[in-house]
């Protein structure tokens, strides 16, 4: 029996290859006969485009520069490294696990020849493996530019068959390659669908249909306020927005808290904590409409854009999160933040680059902030909880950071009462001890960095004039302050889910 099989199987292997052969080159055939109207001049050119992954790059470059927000930013990231992964894959497996040759191009009209031949095997086609690789991370991080790339990723997969290059099961097992790269890249790095929304605890907030009984503060120097605003009012007809400048936020702000139900701001960081810190004091909810640079507050309450406010408006759907807060503050009361709280280098590098931002742009001015202020300044010296130390940052996260690269990364829950707080210790050559810390973990321990999860915190011994941040504000900091968090002080809308 098993020499009966031995001998049958190499001959249904010898079978199956012979038909698939076959149908491999009765379908490049039939491409190459038919008539394809308007494709003679597009599919040649864009199949050359996809040379290196080039068109891929500058599709990249583009959503980055057209897109609004954070998502178009990731998904072009996470499209690139999903094709830098399935093109080593390609390469390195790929091509050498099975050397096929190419297609002969007898059947191919010669308008539709490339003009220099590809010298490598074809089989799999590490074009369809990048256009498929490229688009799938795109669309598992933004699908509607998702939908803008994939008719692209299908066109240069068919010109490769349609130049004679390849075979079409060369660019199926490519386009499956490429798929599966992408989804690998997400298995190790998550995308944010996959982040669940902070949903403890749980808050009742008034459900307020097309924004009836809404304020909406708007700080029109946000950098996305031009383009929000039409949005926000035509989201919620009901609303009330007040646009002012940041001179007047306090204000407007103290204004609109005594006519509504829930108060909206849209903005920056630094607004937002500023609206954050009324609206807890008053007891209504605010409702963040995300409009500045970074927006980390509405992107960790899984918020991205005007639609996901007004989905958890309409629904009611809110959080109690905590709120930061530093005694004295900037006016001798109490300083709130939402973010972050730091002393030392990171103060010195925001008045920098809000300095040449507006000049140079936001980041090459944190490229010019960064070399500026780690050329070797002197260590800030203060007392942390009763001991000396000299230090280049201190740093107190509002929650615990899941990962800290040279800007805060992700938090899971905002309401766990806890400090993230983090010390990069004195000494030489501080722009290596501060990647250093930011390689570390969130909360390892090394000659250069420590970390601890604090309740409160205690600094003392500050000179006159150091300077101290607060989600994205600078001020003079007192000779000593303690920093602790308000425990769920704050109410604020967030949708149930991101879409």
């Amino acid at each position: 029996m098993s020499d009966a099989y031995a001998q049958t199987n190499p001959q249904v292997r010898a079978r199956i290859a012979a038909l698939l052969s076959g149908w491999d080159r009765r379908v490049l055939h039939a491409v190459a006969d038919r008539e394809w109207p308007g494709a003679e001049p597009v599919l040649p050119r864009l199949s050359r485009s996809a040379n290196h992954g080039l068109l891929w790059f500058g599709a990249a470059a583009g959503m980055m520069a057209l897109g609004r927000g954070a998502r178009s930013r990731r998904a072009a990231v996470r499209g690139i490294a999903s094709l830098a992964v399935a093109s080593a894959t390609i390469n390195t497996v790929g091509k050498r696990s099975v050397r096929r040759a190419r297609p002969v191009l007898d059947a191919v009209p010669v308008i539709r020849r490339l003009k220099r031949q590809p010298f490598t095997t074809s089989f799999p086609s590490g074009h369809a493996a990048s256009a498929a690789a490229f688009a799938t991370g795109v669309a598992l991080e933004s699908r509607s530019w998702g939908a803008v790339v994939a008719p692209v990723a299908a066109a240069v997969a068919l010109s490769r068959v349609y130049t004679g290059v390849h075979y079409p099961s060369d660019v199926l097992v490519g386009a499956a390659l490429g798929v599966g790269a992408a989804f690998a890249v997400r298995g190790v790095v998550p995308t944010r669908s996959q982040l669940p929304p902070p949903g403890r605890p749980h808050a009742d907030a008034p459900v307020l249909p097309d924004g009836e009984d809404l304020v909406v503060v708007v700080n029109r120097q946000a950098g996305s306020a031009d383009a929000a605003v039409p949005v926000v009012r035509e989201a919620l007809p009901l609303a009330e927005v007040v646009e002012c400048t940041p001179d007047e936020l306090p204000a407007e702000l103290g204004k609109a808290v005594g006519r509504c139900r829930a108060l909206g701001i849209l903005g920056g960081d630094g607004t937002i904590s500023l609206a954050a810190s009324v609206a807890a004091a008053h007891g209504v909810p605010l409702a963040v409409f995300p409009g500045g640079t970074l927006n980390h507050f509405a992107y960790d309450l899984g918020i991205e854009s005007v639609d996901d406010t007004c989905r958890a408006i309409a629904a009611g759907d809110a959080v109690r999160v905590d709120l930061g807060r530093f005694t004295p503050g900037p006016d001798g009361g109490t300083g709130h933040f939402l973010n972050t709280f730091s002393l030392g280098v990171y103060p010195e590098l925001v008045r920098i680059r809000e300095h040449w931002s507006p000049r140079i742009g936001g980041w090459p001015a944190g490229v010019l902030a960064a070399a500026l202020v780690l050329r070797g300044e002197h260590p800030l010296e203060a007392e942390v909880q009763g001991r000396h130390r000299p230090m280049w940052l201190l740093f107190a996260g509002n929650g615990i950071y899941e990962r800290m690269v040279p800007t805060p990364g992700h938090r899971l829950d905002l309401a766990n009462g806890l400090l993230d707080v983090r010390v990069v210790h004195g000494g030489r050559w501080p722009g290596l001890r501060l990647l250093a810390a930011a390689l570390a973990g969130p909360l390892s321990r090394s000659p250069v960095h420590a970390a601890q999860k604090l309740r409160q915190l205690r600094i003392s011994g500050l000179a006159p004039g150091t300077p101290l941040a607060y989600d994205g504000e600078v001020a003079e900091a007192p000779r000593e302050l303690v920093v602790d968090k308000a425990l769920e002080a704050l109410t604020v809308y967030r949708p149930q889910a991101l879409l």
